[in-house]
């Protein structure tokens, strides 16, 4: 997974956004001097990570399956520098500064769920895998928001391992290596057993396919095509302004449900079986997991050969296959996945009120489905560009000015960033 170390503003950023990126980091700098102190500031870097979104392969990570997804134009920026301390400090806009110290990067059950747990995770990870870590200091502001299903705590990962790879490792840890990082931080420190797709996705850059049969060693391709521009379509990101934070219970069981279902063969995911052993041991299956655990595990079998039916269709300029395929993956993370609510919740469903809403709004055209993990957080549609005003409208009148992002793809993951003052 190679691409370029450093770049500037004007290979990230749409040339109408360049004035504004720029006034962006150089507030960025304002306050990491207003925080720690005016005197710092003189070996500053910058640098910046990418959200992702998911086209396709809701939940098949996790259990060795295909997801089609692509960096996308918002992004987490970051200044840094090293310290002398041996300490990871960093504050992020609208948030309380966190620290840790590298002395002992034992894990710390207290910690999981909180930030702190994803730099130690991160440091910890780095030194296991033979490479260098120090302190520095940084301070982050992101377009990201948690909970909205483009992967802030992916992305603030990356951001990290980022760092540590320009301040410490001559910029040399390839962008798949960090995500990989990520990825073990969030499993074992930070206690969400999430697959390597965001990290993935946030690390790569561009359009991509990627196939985690060996999950060591994924195969991630970049995917020709992909211009919903030039078949009228604006891609939005709908913001229901629920976080899945507080469930990562009910993130966790769908991949504990599928592996159980796997473990009946006696393997350790579904890629290793197939919808044909499902369906001869159905009536055993429903006995011993229930009817969820079976029908999340066909879920599976639907959707990954679905993001295939999607790669052929954007490689085959097929947008109303495209479109077809995506209102599918819709109805089955609704119905078998299961995602869509939370169980223990069902006073909340947020995710459930935008669907129906953008359903509507659309008219038969276009197409939508949950994006990202669940149960909370956005919906994605595809929205005919003459819709996009009235479509916009009708969600902002339900979640509020602003809900409705409309993205772009980025092709360039993870970088640093050089501006005039860092050249």
């Amino acid at each position: 997974m190679k691409q370029p170390l450093k770049l500037r503003p004007e290979d990230l950023y749409p040339t109408v956004e360049i004035e504004s990126k720029r006034g962006r980091f150089d507030k960025l700098i304002a306050e990491y001097k207003n925080h720690f102190g005016k005197n710092s500031g003189e070996n500053v870097r910058f640098f910046s990570v990418p959200g992702r979104t998911e086209i396709s392969g809701n939940h098949t990570d996790h259990n060795c399956g295909k997801v089609l997804a692509a960096s996308i134009s918002l992004d987490i920026i970051a200044v840094a520098e090293p310290i002398d301390a041996n300490k990871i400090v960093v504050k992020s806009e609208g948030f309380e500064e966190n620290g840790v110290w590298l002395d002992n990067l034992d894990m710390v059950p207290e910690e999981k769920g909180s930030s702190e747990a994803l730099i130690r995770g991160v440091a910890a990870s780095f030194l296991k895998a033979g490479l260098k870590i120090g302190g520095f200091k940084a301070y982050t502001t992101s377009e990201i928001l948690p909970g909205s299903g483009m992967s802030s705590s992916a992305a603030f990962e990356v951001m990290l391992g980022l760092i540590l790879s320009h301040l410490y490792n001559d910029a040399s840890v390839d962008p798949h290596k960090i995500a990989k990082i990520s990825q073990k931080a969030e499993n074992e420190y930070f206690g969400k057993p999430c697959g390597l797709l965001d990290q993935t996705a946030c690390a790569a850059g561009g359009f991509i396919v990627i196939d985690f049969k060996e999950p060591a060693s994924p195969l991630i391709n970049k995917v020709s095509g992909g211009d919903w521009g030039a078949f009228g379509h604006d891609l939005c990101i709908i913001n229901t302004g629920g976080s899945h934070g507080h469930m990562i219970d009910d993130y966790a069981a769908i991949r504990f449900e599928m592996e159980d279902v796997a473990s009946f063969f006696g393997v350790n995911c579904l890629r290793q079986v197939s919808r044909k052993d499902i369906e001869l041991n159905t009536n055993i299956l429903r006995k011993q997991f229930g009817d969820r655990a079976l029908l999340r595990a066909l879920h599976f079998f639907e959707e990954n050969e679905r993001v295939e039916k999607l790669v052929h269709a954007v490689e085959h300029n097929d947008f109303d296959g495209f479109l077809k395929y995506i209102n599918e993956s819709k109805g089955s993370s609704f119905k078998y996945l299961q995602n869509i609510y939370s169980a223990v919740d069902v006073k909340h469903q947020p995710l459930a009120v935008a669907l129906n809403a953008a359903e509507h709004a659309l008219g038969g055209k276009g197409a939508c489905r949950v994006h990202g993990g669940g149960f909370a957080g956005t919906v994605q549609a595809f929205v005919p560009n003459e819709m996009l005003k009235i479509f916009k409208f009708n969600l902002e009148r339900i979640f509020g000015t602003g809900s409705c992002y409309v993205l772009s793809v980025r092709e360039h993951g993870c970088t640093e960033v050089l501006l005039d003052s860092n050249d």
